[in-house]
């Protein structure tokens, strides 16, 4: 009898082995797995991390070429102004200097054709400076679109693939 419980005892330790030799296993497996799911996620949030320094990079550098333009669009539009006040002061001196009503209709309509001819072509040089400071303005951000974009498919079109 003692030969059989003596063998019972031995099978059972050897079934505690193997069964404390199987959790270890999975304990083991468990680790790595969360060990590489962790390494993992660190890459992808420094990825994000990158990512969002160079959006907002990208906005800050936007935000610099519109405060040039804007600079430049007001220098242009002061220097409009001042020309059109030195225009405006020396018609109205050669008004004061006519003789005669006709010499003042004609003189003041070819002081407003000027005048209307210089508005026109200072709004349309205005109109193109800000055409240009926009289309600068929003290359960088459009190059960031299309990188974030790029990088936040990946995941997604490698999880499409590996399904």
């Amino acid at each position: 009898m003692t030969d059989k419980f003596a063998a019972a005892t031995k099978t059972f330790e050897d079934a505690v082995a193997a069964a404390k030799q199987n959790v270890d296993g999975l304990v083991k497996a468990q680790q790595e797995q969360i060990e590489k799911a962790s390494a993992q996620l660190l890459k992808n949030f420094d990825e994000l991390t990158a990512l969002a320094k160079g959006n907002v990079d990208a906005v800050v550098k936007s935000g610099t070429i519109v405060a040039k333009g804007a600079e430049e669009a007001g220098k242009h539009v002061a220097a409009y102004t001042q020309s059109s006040l030195e225009k405006g002061a020396a018609n109205g001196k050669a008004l004061l200097a006519v003789k005669t009503i006709q010499e003042l209709v004609e003189l003041q309509s070819v002081f407003a054709k000027a005048a209307m001819e210089t508005f026109v072509k200072e709004s349309g040089k205005l109109q193109e400076l800000s055409l240009k400071t926009a289309k600068e303005a929003f290359a960088p951000i459009n190059d960031r679109v299309q990188v974030t974009v790029e990088t936040l498919s990946k995941p997604v079109l490698s999880k499409a693939v590996a399904a």
